[in-house]
């Protein structure tokens, strides 16, 4: 066995030899020993796997209740458009795929941060005069809730907070945390269609915010943030020097009595990362390309958030190639009656199930004016036999098989969120049921019985 003796340091308080033995010959392999170690098996979860904790999957993975035997399952908590296959992809974006697919061009690794030629089509489709876009102001991720983490990363450290909207995705608690990362929520008033309650959320804000995060249109309250309400948040932001980080995977997905309006064009000193992708405007969300939009025209960011993001994006090597290989056509392609005919089935399910529900007592849902949901308030005083949401929406599967998120999942307790993509047949069985659960379950509270009696 020849033996070769490496020189490691010449710190007198460190062991100054490593001795490492090859056995050239090949019968033994690289010998060492670590001194003072008995070696064992102790295999532990990261702290960062323990750290990580999904609310909605937590609260739902613990509802035991078997729905209904003699009715049919309605899901109207699955935030996935495609799951009853009436709301099918535009063909032209299906052929998109096909042709890239078929180019064989879209088989090997792209840059992290995507294709430059995709990402020249992600910043002419949202280049504005108010909001200019260039190709290096896009990455492309893995999805939109890709975006979402790489902007969380990026902006905050360990130690410090961001602030998220109460009710609000689950997802931003969920990475947040997951990095070590603390999180203020800010209340949406349900009596003003969910607009933020800007004197609670600036009172968040201290020394350690890292960033504001602002969902709009919102899941899961289908609401659309007024011009003159995002003005206003953008005034606290720029009061308070917090960069936003913008959800708007829901951008454009508003009904024709509203208007969307993107955060970057309405701010110029606000620094401002746009998440967005092509899951719910194409109905794609198995294909999970999402981006990160960023707009800096104060250079506030500078150099050194944009590196920060292309070092992150290196950790996965950027989303799907034949995806990207296709986005051209998909975002050029793509006929506005599609979109069209996508917002106007969401409107006519969104208004018959807020008309259907307005009329059941002890129910108060909020009228939404874009996306995928609406919000309904339980008041829970006239449902005494139910603690609180969850409870309410277990019996609402065991007794009508019909299948609602808690609001608890949003942390907002006493509401719970409908899902407006299923079919309209569907729909109206589903407000029949829910119906027929409230009216079975419903007392008066006390000393109202005038009131119930009219």
């Amino acid at each position: 066995m020849d033996s070769y003796v490496i020189q490691t340091n010449v710190n007198d308080s460190l062991p100054s030899m490593l001795d490492v033995r090859v056995n050239i010959g090949g019968r033994s392999s690289v010998q060492g020993r670590t001194k003072g170690r008995k070696a064992r098996w102790n295999v532990r979860p990261s702290d960062m796997s323990n750290k990580t904790f999904n609310p909605i999957r937590a609260i739902v993975d613990n509802m035991k209740v078997k729905p209904n035997p003699n009715k049919t399952v309605i899901s109207l908590s699955i935030g996935d458009p495609t799951v009853f296959g009436n709301l099918p992809t535009d063909p032209e974006v299906t052929q998109a795929m096909k042709d890239a697919l078929d180019s064989g061009k879209y088989n090997g690794y792209a840059p992290s941060i995507g294709y430059l030629s995709s990402r020249e089509e992600v910043a002419s489709y949202y280049h504005c005069p108010e909001a200019p876009l260039e190709a290096k102001d896009v990455i492309l991720t893995s999805g939109c809730s890709q975006a979402i983490e790489l902007c969380l990363a990026v902006l905050a450290n360990p130690g410090q907070n961001i602030l998220i909207p109460r009710p609000g995705f689950s997802l931003y608690r969920t990475l947040a945390e997951s990095m070590g990362i603390e999180v203020k929520l800010y209340n949406l008033l349900p009596e003003k269609s969910w607009e933020i309650d800007l004197k609670q959320l600036e009172s968040l804000i201290d020394e350690k915010t890292a960033c504001l995060v602002v969902n709009n249109p919102s899941n899961p309250c289908g609401s659309v943030f007024s011009k003159r309400h995002l003005q206003k948040i953008l005034a606290v932001a720029e009061r308070q020097c917090v960069p936003i980080l913008a959800d708007e995977i829901y951008g454009d997905m508003v009904f024709s009595d509203c208007k969307y309006e993107p955060m970057a064009t309405l701010s110029t000193n606000v620094p401002i990362l746009s998440c967005g992708g092509l899951a719910k405007r194409w109905l794609v969300p198995g294909w999970r390309l999402g981006w990160i939009l960023i707009h800096d025209r104060r250079d506030i960011f500078g150099n050194e958030i944009r590196d920060g993001l292309v070092k992150l994006s290196q950790r996965i090597l950027g989303p799907c190639t034949i995806v990207q290989g296709a986005l051209k056509s998909i975002l050029q392609r793509t006929p506005q009656e599609f979109y069209q005919d996508t917002l106007s089935f969401l409107k006519s399910n969104a208004d018959l199930c807020y008309g259907a529900l307005s009329a059941i007592p002890g129910l108060q849902p909020v009228r939404p004016s874009g996306a995928m949901y609406l919000m309904v308030g339980i008041e829970m005083e006239h449902f005494p036999e139910f603690e609180n949401d969850v409870e309410f929406t277990e019996r609402l599967i065991a007794e009508q098989s019909v299948h609602c998120l808690p609001a608890t999942c949003f942390e907002y307790p006493n509401f719970f969120r409908v899902v407006i993509t299923v079919p309209e047949v569907m729909m109206l069985e589903a407000c029949s049921r829910i119906q027929e659960f409230c009216e079975q379950h419903y007392h008066c509270a006390e000393g109202s019985q005038e009131e119930c009696d009219k």
